[in-house]
């Protein structure tokens, strides 16, 4: 399971139709640059929890854990590591 794709085909596909996917790199700032708004936000959230099957906490909708590509990469693989 490439988590890090995934997660980028979602947003891509939902948020951003029609943008050149080169555009969107791990590191480009989600919450910041207004690609997510809260309303966005939750549903990535959505997402998040019933692709990988884990449970997002109200304090991890914060930019720190899903701000970037990279940084919802790091809380799905500690959610899902921490499972074992």
């Amino acid at each position: 399971m490439d988590i890090r794709e995934s997660i980028r085909s979602y947003i891509l596909a939902e948020f951003l139709p029609g943008e050149d996917p080169a555009n969107l790199e791990d590191t480009t700032p989600l919450i910041a640059s207004g690609i997510l708004d809260s309303l966005a936000t939750m549903r990535l959230v959505g997402f998040i929890e019933e692709e990988f099957s884990v449970e997002i906490g109200p304090h991890e909708t914060d930019p720190e854990y899903i701000g970037t590509i990279d940084s919802i990469e790091r809380l799905v693989r500690s959610k899902l590591d921490g499972a074992r």
